[in-house]
């Protein structure tokens, strides 16, 4: 007996989940619906409302994929064994920049006020992102471990500043301050120079 639906459970709401991501990407926040995206699909509205209680619980869902691209994407950079301590560091840098720059509605919706001013934050993506930031520090304490970033300067403090400029960094790029790629490159380079050059201070 044939099946009348497209979609398996699970199928349909990792179907919803991309979709609704590549639509947030072509035309931000603003251009997602339910029936836009249901029609996308070629699902009915009711079929969406199954997986998704409102629009904010599928944002949530589409932060919770971009935290786990950025994890995967960091996790490869510290695993590269043929690079120093000091190129990991650099290179997580400049893929943090990159990241953002090249999903700045993704990254807005990571990181901005849409989900996060108002705590309209699910606990599922809570976890997510509190795990994300939680995984910076343990790195900032290994890298003071090392040497390469300075040891006397609190983990949780470091990792909040670093993480600071490098934000910085991503939204003068996403709002156009900056767009030129050679200044962008030369502003991280920047900042892996003053994080690393710290380490060396007494």
């Amino acid at each position: 007996m044939v099946t009348k639906t497209k979609y398996h459970h699970g199928d349909l709401r990792k179907s919803l989940v991309s979709t609704a991501t590549d639509m947030v990407t072509e035309g931000g926040i603003e251009g997602l619906s339910f029936r836009k995206l249901a029609e996308r699909i070629g699902v009915s509205r009711t079929a969406a409302y199954h997986h998704f209680t409102d629009k904010n619980d599928l944002l949530c869902a589409i932060a919770e994929q971009g935290f786990e691209q950025w994890h995967k994407r960091v996790s490869e950079i510290f695993s590269q064994e043929n690079l120093s301590n000091e190129n990991k560091y650099r290179n997580f840098v400049h893929a943090y920049i990159a990241f953002a720059t090249q999903n700045p509605s993704l990254y807005e919706l990571m990181f901005g006020r849409v989900i996060w001013k108002e705590n309209n934050s699910t606990d599922t993506l809570k976890k997510i992102a509190y795990a994300s930031f939680n995984y910076q520090v343990e790195m900032t304490k290994l890298w003071q471990e090392q040497g390469i970033m300075i040891q006397d300067e609190n983990s949780l403090r470091l990792a909040q500043v670093t993480w600071a400029t490098l934000h910085g960094i991503a939204r003068l790029v996403i709002d156009g301050i900056y767009a030129q790629e050679n200044q962008i490159d030369e502003m991280c380079e920047c900042a892996v120079n003053v994080f690393l050059a710290s380490s060396q201070k007494k």
